[in-house]
């Protein structure tokens, strides 16, 4: 079973999948990471010489390969914050994972995301109305809703593991 961490950036999703992979002695992978690699490139750079369209273009496909991967065993994914923003990504995110969205509160993601924006494309002018307007695909796509304000990472891996079992 392919977990999948999603929700909006600073939510907890690569330091919360650590974890949780590590609980359940499985790997762990960063989709953004993993399309860094694919593309010998950083996150902004990709924006800045290719837009976003082709990002989401190479996110959708390594994505797909993912899911495919890990159909018969056990990983845990943490998306990008804008994963769900890819067509069909909701879906398949929902019918093929586990699919947990670490809903977070815009004020905790701006107070987590304090001094570390550097290297996200898409962290200034306009969060808050991204958050808004991306809340209905968070929601399709998860097959669990944790809400993480007030919550350590430990509490949030604890809460998933017992998701899980």
């Amino acid at each position: 079973m392919l977990i999948t961490l999603t929700g909006y950036m600073g939510c907890g999703k690569s330091t919360v999948g650590k974890e949780v992979a590590d609980a359940l002695g499985c790997p762990f992978l960063d989709l953004d990471t993993l399309i860094e690699k694919k593309a010998g490139k950083t996150i902004p750079q990709i924006f800045e010489a290719d837009g976003e369209a082709a990002f989401r273009r190479l996110e959708k496909k390594l994505l797909e390969e993912t899911v495919k991967k890990y159909a018969e065993s056990t990983a845990v994914l943490a998306l990008g914050g804008g994963t769900v923003t890819v067509p069909g990504a909701s879906a398949l995110l929902h019918e093929k994972t586990l699919c947990i969205w670490l809903k977070a509160s815009l004020e905790t993601l701006q107070k987590r995301l304090e001094g570390q924006t550097e290297g996200r494309p898409l962290s200034g002018e306009g969060f808050a109305e991204r958050l808004t307007a991306r809340h209905p695909l968070y929601e399709q796509a998860a097959n669990i809703i944790l809400d993480t304000d007030g919550c350590t990472p430990e509490q949030i891996t604890d809460e998933i593991i017992i998701s899980c079992l």
